[in-house]
């Protein structure tokens, strides 16, 4: 028979060995690779809530400067508005009497130094100043009062320049009219006639711009 051989130790701890590290080499190939997919992941995270944060702030931003252009807006249009409603400060019946017997003092001396003998026509300052206080309210100022006193050698479209407006301003507001409307084509036309009245106030084409003495 044959001899029976006995359990070689050493062989047995080598094997033990081997077989531990490679256990232990697989874990911690494992733990990279765990490891590996939590970083993925965070990146990610990151990547989206930078994405996230942009997005934010471009709303932000554009909010911001909606804002603001409205209220540019609206204070442009409170301007017009305030400027088309303030009423002009209309002359008493004394600041015209007054101003007539002035004018009417220097006319006469004026005259008097070029004839010997003038002959000064008078002025029926009651029954005119009635007319103008009754029947007219575009005699804002003195010199518009005086202009539609003044009846001696004008003519009666420049005794009543008030009668010329409405043609004269209908005729200004369809050029400006057609001028703004490519200047600022996102106004409402009502907003459009605010801005052409406003600057119909000191057009040269205002009859009562041109009433001077």
């Amino acid at each position: 028979m044959p001899k029976k051989m006995g359990i070689n130790s050493k062989a047995v701890e080598a094997r033990e060995r081997k077989a531990e590290a490679k256990k232990v080499a697989n874990d911690k190939a494992a733990k990279a690779a765990e490891d590996a997919l939590w970083v993925d992941d965070d990146k990610q995270l990151a990547k989206k809530k930078k994405q996230k944060e942009d997005e934010e702030r471009r709303k932000a931003e554009a909010a911001r400067k909606k804002a603001e252009t409205k209220a540019l807006l609206e204070q442009e249009m409170n301007s017009i508005k305030t400027t088309a409603k303030l009423p002009a400060a209309k002359v008493t019946r004394s600041q015209i009497e007054s101003e007539i017997e002035k004018r009417n003092r220097a006319a006469e001396a004026a005259t008097a130094a070029v004839k010997p003998k003038p002959v000064p026509k008078e002025i029926p300052l009651e029954e005119n100043l009635n007319r103008v206080m009754a029947d007219t309210e575009v005699a804002q100022t003195i010199d518009q009062a005086i202009a539609v006193l003044s009846v001696g050698d004008a003519s009666a479209a420049d005794r009543h320049p008030e009668k010329r407006m409405k043609a004269a301003y209908k005729a200004y507001e369809e050029e400006e009219l057609k001028r703004l409307k490519q200047e600022h084509p996102s106004l409402k036309l009502s907003q459009l006639k605010q801005m052409i009245f406003k600057n119909w106030q000191k057009a040269p084409e205002n009859p009562m711009n041109q009433i001077r003495v």
